[in-house]
């Protein structure tokens, strides 16, 4: 395993983002489309936020004993915005930090992804699954 390894090896950039003028009934779809579990909230591709598949699941947890759970769902989510679910300001890295301190910070914090910015732009996003499969390869 090589110590001064960027972040930029395990990053994502090929993002699902979405901006203050989605819904949640669209973020869900992202979610379910991509296979993904955080979306970067941006606004002019700097990052104001990120949504987990968490916090919309946390929302939407709801009794729906008897009733149908997409229509019960889809209420919730109309009831509230991007903005009110979303994480604001979160921690990011730049491309350029190693592996290591990407895997201290995440350690450290109860979130599983960070968005990765250079220059004030969004340009990728580790998660804690990148780590893992990178710890996989060098075994």
């Amino acid at each position: 395993m090589k110590r001064r390894e960027p972040v930029s090896k395990i990053m994502s950039t090929n993002l699902v983002t979405v901006n203050l003028t989605n819904n949640l009934v669209e973020a869900e779809k992202l979610f379910n489309e991509n296979s993904i579990r955080h979306i970067p909230v941006i606004n002019n591709s700097k990052i104001i936020g990120i949504l987990s598949l968490t916090d919309l699941l946390r929302v939407s947890f709801v009794d729906t004993y008897g009733s149908d759970e997409k229509e019960v769902d889809t209420a919730v989510y109309n009831m509230l915005s991007i903005e009110q679910v979303m994480v604001k300001k979160p921690i990011s890295v730049s491309s350029v930090q190693t592996i290591k301190e990407v895997a201290e910070i995440l350690s450290k914090n109860e979130f599983h992804a960070l968005p990765v910015v250079d220059e004030g732009k969004l340009i990728g996003i580790v998660t804690t699954t990148d780590l893992l499969n990178y710890l996989l390869e060098q075994y």
